[in-house]
């Protein structure tokens, strides 16, 4: 080929008739544009002109304000009128100062709001820094060195346990048989020191503080009527709030199959509407930041590591899969004992996705959002009794810093946690489905074995209730509600806590069992220890963590177990609180607001 057909096939058609004038290479070399830093550099108006910005900031700010100051103002108004030409002839919600609907609340929700303005931006700046670095801290030091002594830990928890037993005695001696509920926490207590994997290095200083801490809650939202009260009020706030996936459910499915309570198309939905709610709260930081100061309460309380006292407060909102992501960087550097801690906190709480479901079979918002707080410090305490700390944890409170969300918007957080919800959903049929077909399978062969030899009552169920009798009678259940309970339990077990709600709605709408029998259940099955869970949550930290595996598989089952038992404690404390009267109507109201029939005897 000669030089210029060569020049030709190269450089297509124009230069075959021109010569081609090639530069040297340096030429060619890329310079930034001169005006790049310029349009970099530009600068809005309110950039240029700081002080406009910061009048425009200030003025909207004050109109704000004005604008809840004027609401409030005729609020006040309107509930004044209302209670000088209404209350005394007509029924009104607005009539008097309730703190959970109309008037109070809108008190409480003001009062907090500007409670924390003033706190954050206000006295924390102004004084808060200073009384914090110059007495707080200080005291702390001198009051954790002092409180550290041996005598002085010894003298706390001998005064602890006694002001405990004299509440047990005063709540329990026209009671009595309440005190049976002891039995269960006596005995997994004792059964952590013979099981522990290193009795010498359990911290008692952490599980006492963390078994007391539970009860001193149940004490709190169980027998205190104002705690009480206000968990109730913020059961019926969540059960309204998840309430609203009902329109979007009838929308997309229709009429018929929600109004019908299909499972897969009336309860499951809501799941979409909640973590919808939550991927925004996650991509605002809401949710880091309510997360990382409750596990900064526990950790100071209990003496945890940072990363499984988060851990355990965000398994008061969020599920075993989902509370691990926000210390996914650590999972690598967390010890065996952390592991483990974690797992036993996804073990023992359910999550607020499907919570809508308990709550439609029955289930009363207040215990199941009480026993998810109950079993934050719990299992701490007692995954420290099973499986104590060996080693030195790499993580600590200054250095750890939460996962942020992903998202690049808000609508794109909104629309991500609405498709994230979709295998939640897809998991939870596929389990149902595979789980109670297994157990049917199981039960008909058992059935089988039984009808050859006579025994046409026996089922696979049935043997397994049986092993639960004594585990509920220790937990406080009378003596003629063991059965009934003893099988939810066992349901819960080994298929899963949705089909052991619907079952204990069954029984509770039968009046089949006592109100006090009914919350006791409620707070023995309220956690995602079965198996299913088991090799869902072995499987996303996996993931998470692939170095770890071994270490997660090998603490997986005695985690499984341990969770069980923290709901079990729970339980027996429940047992010990809860008056058969105020469960009663507790349970009366629940069914009337599902359009159920009434529950007026148990």
């Amino acid at each position: 080929m000669s030089a210029e057909s060569s020049k030709g096939a190269i450089n297509n058609g124009y230069e075959l008739d021109h010569e081609l004038d090639i530069r040297d290479s340096e030429e060619f070399t890329e310079h930034p544009l001169d005006d790049t830093s310029e349009v970099a550099n530009k600068k809005g108006y309110f950039e240029k002109n700081p002080k406009v910005a910061r009048l425009v900031r200030i003025s909207i700010y004050v109109l704000l304000h004005l604008c809840v100051v004027g609401y409030f103002s005729y609020a006040t108004y309107h509930y004044h009128d209302i209670t000088n030409y209404e209350c005394y002839w007509k029924d009104n919600p607005l009539c008097g100062i309730n703190f959970c609907t109309g008037y109070g609340m809108l008190l409480l929700l003001l009062g907090f709001i500007y409670l924390g303005l003033f706190y954050y931006y206000v006295f924390k700046p102004m004084v808060g820094h200073s009384l914090h670095r110059n007495y707080i801290k200080p005291f702390s030091k001198k009051w954790h060195n002092f409180s550290r002594t041996r005598v002085v830990s010894l003298a706390s928890i001998a005064l602890l346990l006694a002001l405990l037993a004299i509440f047990v005695y005063f709540e329990c001696r026209d009671e009595t048989q309440k005190l049976v509920s002891l039995v269960a926490p006596c005995f997994f207590i004792l059964c952590g020191y013979v099981f522990s994997t290193n009795r010498r290095a359990i911290n008692w200083r952490i599980v006492i503080t963390g078994i007391t801490c539970q009860f001193l809650l149940g004490i709190f939202c169980i027998r205190w009527e104002v705690g009480r009260k206000i968990f109730e009020c913020l059961g019926n706030k969540v059960a309204t709030f998840l309430g609203y996936a009902t329109d979007g459910a009838e929308f997309v499915f229709g009429d018929f199959l929600v109004n019908n309570n299909v499972f897969a198309f009336a309860i499951l939905p809501v799941i979409f509407f909640f973590s919808f709610f939550i991927s925004i709260l996650y991509y605002m930081g809401t949710m880091q930041w309510v997360v990382i100061k409750l596990g900064w309460i526990l950790q100071q309380i209990l003496g945890t590591t940072v990363c499984e006292s988060v851990t355990a407060a965000a398994n008061i909102f969020l599920g075993m899969s989902e509370s691990p992501l926000l210390i996914r960087p650590y999972i690598n550097k967390l010890t065996k004992s952390e592991i483990h801690s974690i797992m036993v906190s996804g073990f023992a709480t359910v999550s607020g996705t499907v919570l809508a479901a308990y709550l439609s079979f029955g289930a009363s918002a207040a215990h199941l959002i009480t026993s998810s707080v109950m079993a934050a410090p719990a299992t701490l305490a007692i995954s420290k009794l099973y499986m104590p700390e060996t080693e030195e944890s790499q993580t600590s409170s200054d250095s750890i810093e939460l996962e942020k969300s992903q998202d690049s918007s808000l609508l794109d957080a909104a629309s991500s946690g609405a498709s994230n919800a979709v295998p939640i959903v897809l998991g939870i049929i596929a389990n149902i489905v595979a789980f109670v077909a297994f157990i049917a399978f199981l039960n008909g062969l058992v059935s089988w074995f039984g009808y050859l030899v006579g025994l046409e009552q026996i089922d696979f169920e049935w043997i397994f209730s049986k092993l639960f009798i004594p585990l509920v009678w220790a937990m406080g259940v009378p003596k003629e509600d063991c059965d009934i309970i003893a099988k939810v339990v066992a349901t819960k077990t080994i298929i899963n806590e949705f089909v052991a709600y619907e079952r204990l709605g069954q029984y509770i709408e039968n009046n089949d069992i006592t109100a006090r029998s009914a919350g006791i259940a409620t707070f023995a099955i309220c956690g995602f220890a079965n198996p299913s869970s088991l090799g869902i949550l072995i499987g996303s930290l996996s993931a998470m963590a692939p170095h770890r595996r071994s270490t997660i598989t090998a603490v997986a089952f005695r985690a499984f177990v341990v969770g069980s038992i923290v709901c079990f404690v729970s339980a027996s404390f429940a047992g010990i609180l809860i008056q058969e009267d105020d469960e009663r109507a507790n349970y009366n109201r629940i069914f009337e607001k599902l359009g159920r029939k009434n529950v007026t005897q148990f």
